[in-house]
């Protein structure tokens, strides 16, 4: 009896250990994930300042509250926004330049559907990619509502309610930014949509009305265009992206008329109304009168505005400007010491590439290292076609801050390359400094413009000449030589095919 007692406890004694060992093991799986970096917003910001964080040896986070990351621009945004616009530049194409070159077609068609499941497919495709860069650089990913709770402290809110709290060294906030909109104009998502809805439409528009002549409503305006829709665009500034070189404003313009958008410039808003499957949209012209006129869709793209809802700025007293912008220093510093912010969220052009460099800056800032953004040359781009891209100072700008300036010219109808294609429309503008040559600005409008700009930026960053640009050895044929054209009508008004 006695040993079986002795047993009897042994055996309990094990038990409890095991208990307790369980017991702890459960208190481990609850303790608090710690991160030494949290980014909030998977966007490109986001996604690529979480890699070069993983690549410096810091332990990172990403928090996403929707289902796939890549932010605006991958999901809903610049990826499929050009898989459209290539279909329907394939599509206008087929159906206005076969023919030059030789080529017939007993019929054409478009499925739209068909044409908005590729574009779908792509955005699936560029999305998995970042999962697989995530798990590559052994990023934590936390899909669900961030939420700032102190200086050190994120609560996650996922889609099921369920709430989760990590602890983080430094925090950077990478949320992006949303469609803006005008307080009178009711958007149902239906028929007055953003770009959105832009992006899944099934039919193409009979008319198809754009609220601002800025990149996205040129854009989308030129996918419906190609497709057949009768494409009229609003916009308040007496010309179309503003933010532009005039002269690249005064040719894309000409361009899109020809192809058969309609403009309004210097032109209000003042109503738009939908009845049953119409918008009727209402304006003051640019003599004062009123005007309205009818559409099956009305886009409204009149910008986009920082994404900060429920991000818990107040939590901690992160400052934001009259715009709702997160207020920075030159490092991407907020003013709490450890919590930063980059892209769409702050002062500063809306561009993906943009929200990249700052996204790399802040991480390479934390492992002590030197990084530099020269924001005077951030490219900008219109995909149009012909496209559109600018870097550097505009004339208008340069006359403003009183720059003595050179400006050289080429047109695009003069390339070998450009004839064979069939794409002549377009220029490229050089602008030098009168007294040293340095570029100080590159504009253009050409087919494959977005390319061409990055020989501009390169020659720019090392702080080239007009000169140096005109004397270097371009390929022939190509739409690159109109830059080394335009570099020689700005070094001393002697381009060589002109």
């Amino acid at each position: 009896m006695r040993k079986k007692e002795i047993l009897l406890n042994k055996i309990l004694y094990k038990l409890s250990a095991l208990m307790e060992f369980l017991n702890f093991e459960c208190k481990i799986n609850t303790m608090m994930q710690n991160f030494d970096i949290t980014i909030i917003g998977s966007g490109p910001g986001g996604y690529v300042c979480a890699i070069r964080c993983a690549q410096l040896g810091f332990k990172t986070a990403l928090i996403e509250k929707y289902d796939t990351l890549g932010g605006t621009c991958l999901n809903v945004g610049c990826i499929p926004s050009k898989a459209l616009l290539d279909s329907s530049h394939h599509y206008h194409d087929a159906k206005e330049s076969f023919e030059d070159h030789g080529i017939g077609l007993d019929s054409l068609s478009i499925d739209v559907p068909k044409m908005i499941e590729r574009k779908r497919s792509v955005v699936d495709m560029t999305t998995k990619g970042i999962d697989f860069l995530m798990d590559k650089n052994k990023v934590t990913v936390l899909h669900g509502m961030g939420t700032i709770k102190d200086k050190t402290h994120i609560v996650v809110k996922d889609k099921d309610g369920k709430e989760e709290e990590i602890e983080s060294k430094n925090i950077i906030i990478a949320t992006g930014s949303k469609p803006a909109n005008l307080p009178f104009i009711e958007i149902d998502k239906e028929r007055i949509i953003t770009s959105t809805e832009a992006l899944e439409l099934q039919e193409v528009p009979k008319h198809f009305i754009v609220i601002g002549g800025g990149v996205i409503g040129l854009e989308l305006g030129s996918v419906y265009k190609r497709l057949g829709a009768d494409v009229t665009v609003i916009e308040f500034m007496p010309r179309i992206v503003p933010g532009m070189d005039g002269a690249i404003s005064k040719e894309l313009n000409k361009v899109l008329r020809k192809q058969g958008m309609k403009f309004n410039l210097s032109s209000k808003v003042t109503k738009v109304e939908r009845k049953g499957d119409e918008v009727e949209v209402t304006f003051e012209n640019k003599k004062g009168e009123e005007e309205t006129i009818k559409g099956d869709y009305c886009l409204v793209s009149i910008g986009r505005k920082p994404y900060t809802e429920s991000l818990g700025l107040e939590n901690v007293g992160v400052e934001v400007d009259e715009r709702g912008r997160v207020k920075v220093d030159e490092h991407l510093k907020t003013n709490i010491d450890n919590i930063y912010a980059i892209g769409d969220v702050i002062k500063g052009a809306m561009l993906a590439h943009k929200a990249e460099e700052e996204g790399i800056l802040v991480a390479e800032q934390l492992a002590n290292q030197k990084p530099h953004i020269n924001y005077n040359l951030i490219p900008s781009v219109v995909y149009t076609w012909p496209e559109a891209a600018g870097v550097g100072k505009t004339e208008e700008q340069l006359k403003e801050e009183g720059v003595e300036y050179k400006a050289g010219q080429f047109p695009i109808r003069a390339l070998g390359r450009a004839r064979a294609s069939g794409d002549i429309d377009g220029m490229v503008k050089i602008l030098s400094d009168k007294k040293t040559d340095e570029v100080l600005g590159v504009h253009i409008v050409s087919a494959r413009a977005a390319d061409m700009i990055a020989e501009a930026v390169t020659a720019m960053e090392f702080r080239a000449s007009a000169e140096d640009i005109g004397r270097i050895s371009h390929a022939h044929p190509t739409y690159m030589e109109a830059v080394k054209e335009a570099a020689l009508d700005a070094t001393e008004g002697r381009p060589i095919h002109t």
